[in-house]
């Protein structure tokens, strides 16, 4: 492209694929693996001055020809907590290669591949980084006020990394940002107080800040180290969660322009959001040790939480006053009238609930204003604005002007506003208004200084003048916090659910009853006319000349009954879908009594709609009934199993099986009972029935139409032959023994296999704990990492086999380590490994 077509401007930073650089900084090298076959794809074309051998002879060859078998051993375990915490994993001193070479290692996956970053150790005797962080998240906890808080923190920091300046960088709400703490040596000029442009962190560095804590550059003149080859299959390698990561050449210009021979960054998030940086600069190069390095991010994360805890406390505080008095608004307002006149009367007490200057209200055509306010007739021009935007929802401004231009003419008495629909569509509102307040900002730099294209080509050159540059902003106000949005949504809900619109409900609900009321009328005829056919037609079909009164008024009360209790269970959810289930323990316990409990369920849990459901409660309580007359439940050791699945339609199954009850013979006569049992569900639902009267039990199956049919919230789908069965918690092990002596790893692993719904998980992290558990009680399954640090687990395995009980090895160390002949056929699972990994070894 000709260099006058390309377009250089601010955003050109926001542009660039900085985590698509392909390079990485060379105090350390980077192997990328297959995370299948764990063979080379991608080698830092530096990695020769360690291994004796570069991409050329290393890619594509196995990891276990360069490092030690107990250090891929210690990289897969470190993985393993990578995969289930989508992290970076951290090693110290590891004996990475066969000299015994020590490097401090970095491990993650990256889509289908596995980084593994590597520096050479630097050894600090005697530095114990757990116990300087205590001492500085201590002396961090003492300070008083958020201004001490502040300059305590970017001084701890500097005593722990060595950097000369240490800033703390908070984002305004522009995205610009402030020096409000520093800690540097001696003869450096202060930089407290500086504001710097939002450009000068790009959009997608501040992506990558809140994914990484920490970013370190030791030697800003330090030439990048590609990692090669540079594409496979299509694509660069992605560094996103890269340390070694190489660095952008703007932003190298940008600190070679500052003069800083070396940088750390350390983020400070906020409900997940950057909200500021530890800036550190050192004037020459400067190596901060890994572990060094990870302490000073866990302190940065300690430091974010602190601060958000001082910061909540603050606003915790203004939002209890705020709902305080707006609980005794509600009160007094909704014992008044119903309309807006009642916004307008108690405008002073709204105003109180924020911190502002000024109040406009704006109802059905009229403007009330008090305080520091635009005029009545600016007022109306804004709210002809704000009604051409159509607010859904509270807006809140800090200068008007830049949203409204003509908001120029009084922005000296209300330049920034909090604006709160009152109606939908927006057409009525309330406004809270702040004055302007001007102020100098001292910039490090002129913000607005042009763009050029320089020696880096079409693309922005970084200011090389960092000379102070004040600007006097105005026109604008204190900006409004997610606080006050809070404060503002929760009295607009108030306004429009419980007072502004009371008396439109009111007349709205009038109408709307009288119509319920009429409809319900005659829905009522006609489920009555309907209730009382369906009982004409049950003693029509009950009659039996054998039968005496007493018997016959005994049977045509239990079915009616039966009928009752359907109708209860189905109206109790406003005549929506009822439990199966409890169709059934209704069903025994009121008709049954103490043998309620001879009558098993199994199967997922099914809600049934209405006209299912009342179909089905007649034919439960016939099958019911013929049990205990003549079946399972006529003595007092049969019992009845029922069992429910769906198929791969979503039709429902149920199957009733008695067992255990007299020798059962078929009826020679068909009653009504059997005619209800045989004939309902096909008539009524279109579904199937079946009844077969063997001489060991009844046995009948019904298929009820998916239409009538849902899966009850949180029950496990079971489908049918047709599909490849899936496992659901009733057939996994109930108890499960987890022998690992990684603590991290044992824990996911724990937390992965009761979210399945096991009921028991132990674990053990030695032979000793682990055989002392299996005396204790034996487990149903058994999950064994085969390198217990000093020990194997294979006396464990063993014992195990011996028992009976099914289990599998998990291992990082791969296919080569020498089993015991008998335990060659045990199943492995190898690291890293997922939680459905450790259910499927379950099935198997």
């Amino acid at each position: 492209m000709p260099e006058q077509a390309f377009s250089v401007d601010l955003t050109n930073c926001d542009r660039e694929p900085i985590h698509l650089l392909g390079a990485v900084q060379p105090f350390g090298f980077l192997v990328a693996l297959d995370s299948t076959q764990w063979v080379i794809t991608r080698l830092s074309s530096n990695a020769a001055a360690w291994l004796d051998a570069g991409p050329a002879e290393l890619v594509g060859r196995p990891i276990e020809d360069v490092f030690t078998p107990e250090s891929i051993h210690l990289i897969r375990g470190q993985l393993q907590t990578a995969v289930f915490t989508n992290t970076v994993a951290r090693a110290f001193s590891v004996a990475l290669l066969s000299d015994g070479s020590c490097f401090d290692l970095a491990v993650h996956m990256n889509d289908d591949a596995i980084v593994i970053e590597c520096e050479p150790c630097i050894d600090e005797q005697g530095v114990n980084s757990g116990a300087l962080v205590r001492a500085m998240i201590a002396r961090l906890q003492q300070t008083p006020e958020l201004r001490t808080f502040y300059r305590v923190a970017a001084r701890e920091m500097r005593g722990l990394t060595g950097f000369d300046r240490v800033m703390v960088y908070r984002f305004d709400h522009d995205g610009s940002g402030e020096v409000i703490a520093e800690s540097a040596r001696g003869g450096l000029e202060s930089y407290l107080g500086l504001h710097y442009p939002a450009s000068d962190i790009p959009q997608q560095a501040r992506i990558l800040y809140e994914r990484n804590w920490l970013r370190i550059i030791p030697d800003v003149s330090a030439s990048p180290v590609p990692v090669e080859p540079g594409l496979v299959a299509g694509r660069p390698i992605d560094l996103s969660l890269s340390v070694l990561r190489s660095v952008s050449p703007i932003h190298i210009e940008y600190l070679q322009n500052m003069g800083v021979g070396a940088s750390m960054s350390v983020s400070i998030l906020r409900d997940g959001k950057l909200w500021g940086l530890f800036a550190c600069h050192h004037y020459g190069a400067h190596t901060v040790p890994f572990e060094r390095r990870t302490a000073a991010e866990l302190f940065g994360q300690m430091f974010s939480l602190l601060m958000e805890s001082r910061e909540r406390d603050s606003e915790a505080a203004y939002e209890a006053r705020a709902r305080k008095l707006h609980n005794q608004l509600v009160t007094v307002m909704a014992a008044e009238a119903t309309r807006f006149d009642s916004i307008v009367s108690h405008l002073d007490e709204i105003a109180d609930l924020l911190s502002c200057d000024g109040i406009g209200v704006w109802t059905s055509g009229h403007a009330t204003l008090q305080g520091m306010a635009p005029t009545q007739d600016q007022f109306i021009g804004l709210i002809d604005h704000l009604v051409r935007r159509d607010l859904r929802d509270v807006f809140a401004c800090h200068e008007i002007a830049a949203e409204y231009p003509p908001g120029d003419a009084f922005a000296d008495r209300a330049a920034g506003m909090l604006v709160v629909p009152l109606s939908r569509p927006a057409r009525d509102f309330l406004i809270f208004f702040r004055k302007e307040v001007a102020r100098s900002v001292t910039w490090a730099g002129d913000p607005g200084k042009p763009v050029v294209v320089g020696p880096l080509g079409a693309r922005l050159t970084p200011r090389k003048s960092f000379d102070l540059w004040r600007e006097t902003v105005s026109g604008q106000s204190i900006p409004w916090q997610p606080v006050d949005v809070r404060i503002a949504e929760s009295l607009r809900v108030s306004l429009l659910e419980v007072i502004l619109r009371l008396s439109d409900i009111t007349e709205i609900e009038r109408r709307r009853a009288q119509e319920r009321q009429e409809l319900l009328i005659a829905e009522l005829n006609h489920r009555v006319r309907n209730i009382l056919g369906l009982i004409r037609g049950v003693i029509s079909q009950s009659r039996d000349p054998s039968l005496t009164v007493d018997a016959f008024t005994d049977v045509v009360g239990g079915r009616i009954q039966a009928l009752a209790r359907a109708h209860d269970q189905i109206t109790a959810d406003n005549w929506g879908p009822a439990s199966f289930r409890g169709l059934v323990v209704a069903e025994a316990g009121a008709y049954l009594g103490g043998k309620a409990t001879r009558v098993r369920l199994s199967g997922p849990e099914m809600l049934l709609e209405p006209q299912g459901f009342t179909t089905l409660a007649l034919v439960v309580h016939e099958l019911m009934t013929n049990s205990a007359k003549y079946g399972a439940l006529s003595d007092s050791t049969g019992a009845i199993d029922i069992e429910t699945r769906l198929d791969a339609q979503r039709n429902l199954h149920i199957t009733w099986a008695e067992q255990g009850g007299p020798p059962v013979k078929p009826p020679t006569r068909r009653g009504f009972g059997s005619t209800v049992i045989e004939r309902s569900i096909p008539y009524d639902l279109k579904g199937e029935a079946s009844v077969d009267y063997q001489a060991t039990g009844v046995r009948a199956t019904f298929v009820v139409p998916a239409s009538y049919v849902r899966l009850a919230a949180g029950s496990p789908v079971e489908p049918g032959p047709e599909e490849a069965p899936e496992m659901s918690a009733a057939d996994l092990p109930k108890d499960v023994l987890i022998v690992e002596d990684n603590m991290i790893i044992a824990l996911d692993a724990e937390s992965s296999i009761l979210r399945a719904g096991i009921e028991m998980v132990r674990v053990a992290s030695s032979v000793a704990q682990a055989m002392r558990a299996i005396a204790t009680r034996p487990p149903d399954f058994a999950l064994l990492d085969i390198n217990l640090g000093r020990e194997t687990s294979f006396a464990v395995a063993e014992h195990l086999d011996s028992l009976g009980i099914p289990f599998v090895f998990t291992t990082g160390y791969g296919e080569d380590i020498a089993f015991p002949p008998k335990l060659l056929g045990v199943p492995r699972i190898r690291k890293p490994y997922t939680g459905d990994a450790l259910l499927m070894a379950m099935r198997r």
